[in-house]
């Protein structure tokens, strides 16, 4: 075996001038060892906030790569001085989803730290089941003036904001929709996180947008709806307690007082991978 990989080498060396380095057992395996935390690296980057700090940061070397063209000098001289104390900056800034993710990496066992969870292209995100479950709720709570919010998780998960309310991980159904956001209940409080056809966590708390071109008669859970927009890829339904009406929040946008066949086509856009491409928010706020 070892003359034949032998001849082989010698004969790509004399007619390609080429030489294959000598690979050992010991070269495979740290590629292997690489590759298994680049690949968790880069996973931890895309469900976390670091992913849109990393295109600021693109686009801001982007602006310096003209400025260099350009020669103009002082932004350059202002560059230099930046990167000095970026780093720290940094660290300062992400100093949680840093920490989470050691407590994460601590608390696995050995043998799944060896699984790779790869996604599947082409699978739906949820069933046709979990539509139907959610839009009938919304619906069912704004004929009696219910208020619900409920966060439809996409592509970025929401750990971060799951960890604010109480775990539940149950199937979504209209009635347990309708049982969380019943008035006077323990969990009706907040925001419900659906990641797949489970609601995994309720009495979430929501960042609130400060967007003043929103409209001054928009209340907490309209502006949380937005908040948690601006700041991920999913999809909020707000149920209003004073109106009865339903609508959406998207990409930093707000849809107000929709119908139920919008809503569901809403949901059916981020129901499969592909689903962005086609997806598009209405370029206007819908006044209701």
């Amino acid at each position: 075996m070892v003359d034949f990989v032998n001849a082989v080498d010698a004969f790509i060396d004399d007619y390609f001038n080429v030489n294959i380095p000598d690979v050992s057992i010991t070269d495979i395996i740290e590629i292997i060892i690489i590759t298994y935390f680049m690949y968790h690296l880069l996973v931890w980057v895309k469900n976390s906030r670091v992913w849109m700090l990393i295109r600021g940061v693109l686009i801001i070397m982007l602006f310096f790569v003209i400025a260099a063209i350009f020669q103009m000098n002082t932004i350059l001289w202002l560059g230099e001085r930046l990167i000095s104390v970026a780093v720290t900056v940094l660290i300062v800034v992400f100093q949680p989803e840093l920490r989470r993710a050691l407590e994460q990496i601590g608390r696995r066992k050995i043998t799944s730290m060896f699984s790779w969870n790869l996604l599947k292209t082409g699978a739906k995100k949820f069933d046709d089941s979990t539509i139907t479950g959610m839009v009938t709720a919304c619906y069912e709570m704004g004929a009696v003036k219910t208020g619900a919010l409920i966060v439809v998780e996409n592509d970025m998960q929401l750990t971060e904001f799951e960890r604010t309310g109480i775990s539940l991980d149950a199937l979504v159904t209209r009635q347990l929709l309708i049982n969380i956001f019943e008035k006077n209940t323990p969990l009706h409080d907040g925001a419900v996180i659906v990641r797949g056809d489970r609601v995994v966590s309720a009495t979430c708390y929501l960042p609130l947008s400060d967007n003043m071109a929103l409209s001054k008669d928009l209340g907490t859970r309209h502006r949380a709806a937005v908040g948690i927009s601006e700041v991920s890829d999913s999809l909020t339904i707000i149920v209003s307690e004073e109106t009865g009406t339903v609508s959406y929040a998207r990409e930093g946008r707000i849809v107000r007082d929709v119908k139920e066949d919008e809503l569901i086509a809403e949901l059916k856009r981020i129901q499969s991978s592909e689903s962005e491409e086609a997806a598009g928010m209405g370029a206007t706020e819908k006044e209701g």
